[in-house]
């Protein structure tokens, strides 16, 4: 007995699944997500973006086909281009990819199509995709940067090994909305770079469309310390900038607060009791910046030992 159920619609036709049938697939979730993909129509707006030097004759895929099957797989777990030689008889794969699934050579042409251009202009288009969906009466607008590990397994491009992660992987820098959430810019980057790579780069595109729309609005930017280099404080004394960043110790640093550190260790450290005090803000600049900043102190008995943190 047959249990059928309509999935979804398209081009007139009706999908259904059921439990009974000969051919199976194990990638159910595979219709949801090409449902949202098309009603949202960003892969079809990302595509539009990416270059075609292609032969118009010789085309059976269009940019867009390739793209929604890569985003698509990749969603589902296959992330390696050959996947695709054991999914083409996937039945669910063949309904829904109206040309069916392309080649892995395919594939791998369009991902090395693009150059750094092309890759600068995706960015371009990615902040102009955020910076229109920000409401027209807003404030004022939060820029937290940040960077994650992603580890590799194989021989991607740009998988270097990381002396910090201790592990080969690739660098993601991304630059997110501090109240909602949204992604403003994913940057992806070798493995080995260092935190700030390319930041101020970025940073200093995203700050400039924000003013484009918004004039004089404020925009705020929060990070950790690992983005504190003379390159950030260029960008943020340029576009006027407000910002919260943490700045790694050294001992000029903590020099400035030694003697607020030591009664803090003295009265709560050493018997074992939380405490915390803040000193600041007081004036410093590292040898490589252009202009002293206003450093914090944070001084912080923990209970089980003290935790000295600075921010700028």
């Amino acid at each position: 007995m047959s249990n059928k159920n309509t999935a979804f619609y398209q081009n007139k036709k009706q999908y259904t699944f059921d439990f009974s049938g000969q051919e199976t697939s194990s990638d159910g979730g595979f219709s949801l997500l090409y449902k949202l993909a098309r009603r949202s129509k960003l892969i079809k707006a990302f595509s539009e973006q990416v270059p075609d030097r292609r032969d118009p004759e010789l085309i059976t895929y269009s940019v867009e086909e390739l793209i929604m099957q890569r985003v698509m797989l990749l969603a589902c777990g296959y992330e390696d281009c050959n996947d695709v030689d054991y999914l083409k008889e996937d039945p669910l794969l063949k309904a829904l990819m109206d040309n069916g699934l392309c080649s892995q050579p395919t594939l791998s042409r369009l991902e090395n199509s693009l150059n750094m251009g092309a890759v600068y202009r995706l960015a371009e288009w990615w902040v102009d995709r955020y910076v229109a969906s920000l409401p027209t009466d807003k404030e004022y607008v939060i820029i937290d940067v940040d960077c994650t590990d992603d580890p590799t397994h194989g021989d991607q491009q740009g998988s270097l090994f990381h002396g910090y992660y201790w592990q080969w992987m690739l660098n993601e820098l991304f630059y997110i909305d501090g109240e909602t959430g949204q992604i403003i810019l994913p940057v992806l980057r070798p493995g080995n770079v260092h935190s700030n790579k390319w930041n101020d780069r970025f940073l200093r595109v995203i700050a400039r469309k924000i003013r484009q729309r918004f004039g004089d609005i404020q925009i705020i930017v929060r990070a950790d310390g690992g983005f504190s280099c003379p390159g950030f404080y260029e960008v943020v004394e340029e576009q006027d900038l407000d910002f919260c960043i943490g700045l790694t110790s050294n001992p000029r640093l903590k020099a400035a607060v030694r003697k607020s550190y030591d009664w803090v260790n003295k009265h709560y450290g050493q018997k074992g009791a939380r405490h915390q005090k803040f000193v600041g803000p007081f004036s410093y600049q590292a040898d490589s910046w252009d202009n002293p900043q206003q450093v914090y102190a944070k001084i912080e008995s923990t209970g089980k030992g003290m935790n000295l943190r600075f921010i700028v």
